[in-house]
């Protein structure tokens, strides 16, 4: 026998309306729907918590990038200043890391930054394939521009019907159905 499951695309062309319904959709119709993602040409906020998206380790990840660059700009400062070329600047002793550390600061502090940001940017491509030769995971090209869509996923035809109905009672402009074979 075989299974099919439906995907449903849902545009709007307003950000009201993409959020009423969403809140409509979830809060008092159909508790049992799940949205697969929201696709909007700008960020809206509080759509994680709306759609319940789980939160990211990116604020982790920026952590350990910012450590990172601190442990290098701390080798890189103890090893050119201390190490390799010790020089007497204004009377500093040249044989020790710790006592010159108030003039490190600046460096160490850039280079935190540095990495943080740099790895973050990267991080960011990686995890939404966005570098060259990746395939765009947006289904429609208009929600780069001035569309919002919704994406949702179901295996009863009943209940696509009943969402379509809602989403254009909702102001809904366009409503795509596709039927998938289920594996």
């Amino acid at each position: 026998m075989n299974h099919y499951m439906f995907y449903i695309q849902i545009l709007y062309d307003n950000e009201n309306l993409l959020v009423n319904s969403i809140q409509n959709l979830l809060n008092k119709k159909k508790k049992n729907v799940k949205i697969h993602n929201v696709y909007s040409p700008y960020p809206i906020h509080h759509m994680e918590k709306l759609i319940h998206l789980k939160e990211t380790k990116l604020s982790f990840l920026s952590f350990l990038y910012g450590l990172l660059g601190f442990s290098i700009a701390s080798i890189l400062t103890w090893y050119t200043m201390i190490f390799d070329w010790p020089q007497n600047i204004g009377g500093k002793p040249s044989y020790s890391w710790i006592q010159n550390v108030p003039s490190f600061i600046p460096v160490i502090f850039e280079v935190s930054i540095f990495f943080s940001a740099h790895f973050m940017c990267i991080t960011y491509l990686i995890q939404c394939k966005l570098f060259p030769g990746s395939i765009s995971k947006n289904p429609d090209k208009r929600t780069t521009d001035n569309m919002f869509l919704i994406e949702i996923y179901s295996e009863q035809e009943q209940k696509v019907k009943e969402l379509t109905y809602f989403f254009k009672q909702n102001g809904a402009k366009e409503i795509n159905i596709k039927k998938i074979q289920n594996v």
